[in-house]
């Protein structure tokens, strides 16, 4: 197992490489996704600038339910459809936010949220859940954080059994 040590700096591309390397080393030999999903929020949430919250949200009996994250306590059940994390699952696309406020049917955990970006996982053709990164800054996420977010949440579910 490897063992982070620094935060990631530079350019956003390279602190996305460098988290994913990091990922890869996390998940070696280790198959289990609740173990891997704590290990990636922990991941996310110390390597990303400017978050306050980086977490999961798992499929269970048709709806997402909380699971490992880093950040404030958060909303613990969320219908597909509602918020922007069961927009995300339902759509099968990941979504960004640039002012969740504007978003129709916002679900607000915390109230200093203010950007957000959910990442759809699917393995197999079935829904596992979302990769939900929240930020107290508008605008805080891009096409670059997409890129990262979707290679790092690939990886995810390449080394986790369902």
């Amino acid at each position: 197992m490897t063992f982070i040590t620094a935060k990631p700096t530079g350019a956003k591309a390279e602190i996305y490489g460098e988290l994913a390397l990091q990922a890869r080393g996390l998940f070696e030999g280790e198959r289990d996704p609740i173990a891997n999903a704590a290990n990636l929020a922990a991941l996310i949430y110390g390597g990303l600038d400017d978050l306050n919250w980086a977490g999961f949200y798992l499929m269970k009996q048709g709806e997402l339910v909380l699971g490992p994250f880093q950040g404030r306590p958060a909303c613990v059940r969320i219908a597909l459809g509602k918020g922007v994390c069961g927009t995300a699952a339902k759509r099968g696309e990941t979504v960004i936010v640039d002012d969740v406020e504007a978003f129709p049917g916002h679900i607000a955990c915390d109230a200093a949220s203010r950007s957000e970006i959910v990442v759809p996982l699917s393995k197999n053709g079935a829904l596992i859940g979302v990769l939900d990164l929240d930020a107290p800054i508008p605008s805080r996420f891009d096409a670059q954080d997409r890129a990262g977010l979707e290679t790092l949440a690939q990886l995810w579910l390449d080394a986790s059994d369902p």
